[in-house]
């Protein structure tokens, strides 16, 4: 696992999950929570399935993601089960601005989960980066997605239409934006 440099120590609670740094013993939890064709239905090409071994190892040594911005484990009942992380969108000039991104396993949808994570997450990760915006975006298959984001004070901004192609054909992006004030 690489040093994930300032965000080792982050430990950051809420009801019924930790959030806290990734870690290479994560690995079979990883496997078991994103070998799923329903989470690779909802999420963007770069997410694979099936979800490899060799996928799950390259997440964890950091080839995937960069763990010096502050992508975390989704920790339920002593297991990862998901993440939610942030990567800025552009170079120095826009370091105000970051992408949300989050997955979580299917055995835990529909219990208000990743609400109640972005409600923690969200707000940290803004003061940690010194954010004024932060962004996401969601496939038009994936409602219960959106209904979070606006459930988390996010504003649906636009539509990039057939901008993902997935097994099933080209999927629109709906773009969320939410502003520090």
């Amino acid at each position: 696992m690489p040093d994930a440099g300032r965000w080792n120590a982050v430990r950051l609670g809420g009801e019924g999950f930790v959030l806290r740094r990734w870690r290479s013993d994560d690995l079979e939890a990883l496997l078991r929570h994103a070998d799923d064709p329903a989470i690779n239905r909802g999420l963007s090409e770069r997410f694979p399935h099936p979800y490899t071994r060799a996928d799950g190892e390259a997440f964890l040594a950091g080839r995937i993601v960069d763990f010096e911005q502050p992508v975390l484990a989704i920790e339920i009942e002593g297991e990862a089960c998901g993440s939610v992380g942030v990567r800025h969108t552009a170079g120095g000039e826009r370091t105000h601005m970051a992408e949300l991104g989050y997955w979580l396993g299917r055995a835990h949808w529909n219990r208000g989960v990743m609400r109640r994570v972005l409600a923690v997450y969200v707000p940290w990760v803004m003061d940690a980066l010194a954010l004024h915006r932060l962004q996401a975006s969601v496939l038009d298959s994936n409602p219960a997605s959106a209904r979070v984001l606006l459930a988390s004070g996010f504003v649906e901004e636009g539509r990039l239409r057939h901008a993902i192609r997935k097994p099933d054909g080209f999927r629109d992006l709906r773009m969320f934006g939410l502003l520090r004030d």
